[in-house]
């Protein structure tokens, strides 16, 4: 399913894909697009647009439940929701997020991720349609928009990051892949899971690391402040010139959580082993 950025030719004229044109603010669009689907998969969402505390109540909160009403009406049997452990809230390696939904998280993207899990569970009960959640770590390697703007950035010597050490629990790309593909297929998977890598890490180091393999010198450190001004000035801009900010405040407060999932049940249920168990190993995938 797609909006309005069409598909590449290349999944399009893959065997067995057939493309839908919808629209998450527009149910009868929808009802078109998961008609006599098995599974949905959804991780739509905007990015890059300035003062996200504005749109994300419509564009997460109410979007996703367009979507989840026409799945439940066309009696979809699994519906998979892509989510992060940062709803939370700050967490550890000692005390990781472990599937709860009764926190408070800090920034409204995690604020309005977290109303989406409460409602898929809730309004799924008692139905035919299964509900999954991916509560994935940073999903990291080519072709991801924040890591590529990271290089980006970190090439014209650009890229920077507060000094605080911020735990990050990561995931490659392939491993991601992996765990949506049996989330799918796999049966008798329901409820929350959190999909990690072994290798606790801070930000600060998987940054360093990132740099060292694009061939780019290490960020500097810089109070926290003055990154949220750099958002603030990026997001000004952009609501005068109607165009994206690369940085938002919001996005800069969900950054700053230190966050750890429990991936025992993930493990068990979902992806036993990981390819890129640790950063060292997925590297390559940079």
């Amino acid at each position: 399913m797609y909006h309005r950025r069409p598909l590449s030719r290349e999944l399009t004229t893959a065997p067995d894909v057939h493309s839908v044109r919808a629209d998450l603010a527009d149910p009868p669009s929808l009802r078109r697009a998961v008609e006599g689907a098995a599974v949905v998969v959804h991780f739509a969402g905007v990015l890059f647009a300035p003062r996200p505390e504005r749109f994300l109540p419509e564009t997460n909160t109410r979007w996703f439940s367009n979507l989840l009403t026409a799945s439940l009406e066309a009696g979809v049997e699994r519906l998979i929701l892509m989510s992060f452990p940062h709803v939370e809230g700050p967490t550890s390696v000692e005390h990781p997020a472990t599937g709860r939904l009764d926190r408070t998280p800090i920034s409204v993207h995690a604020q309005t991720r977290l109303e989406e899990e409460r409602e898929l569970l809730r309004r799924t009960r008692g139905s035919r349609t299964v509900p999954v959640i991916l509560r994935l770590g940073a999903v990291y390697g080519r072709g991801i928009l924040m890591v590529d703007a990271a290089r980006w950035l970190a090439r014209r010597r650009l890229l920077c990051v507060w000094r605080q050490p911020t735990l990050f629990h990561l995931l490659s790309v392939p491993d991601y892949l992996q765990a949506v593909e049996a989330a799918i297929f796999k049966p008798g998977v329901s409820g929350i899971y959190h999909v990690g890598d072994d290798q606790p890490v801070t930000l600060q180091h998987f940054l360093d690391e990132a740099c060292r393999v694009w061939g780019c010198r290490r960020p500097p450190r810089v109070p926290v402040s003055l990154i949220h001004g750099a958002a603030a000035a990026c997001e000004l801009f952009a609501t005068v010139a109607r165009t994206r900010s690369p940085l938002t405040r919001d996005f800069v407060r969900l950054g700053q959580v230190s966050h750890w999932g429990d991936t025992r049940r993930a493990r068990e249920e979902l992806v036993p082993e990981l390819r890129h168990p640790s950063l060292e190993s997925g590297l390559s995938t940079l």
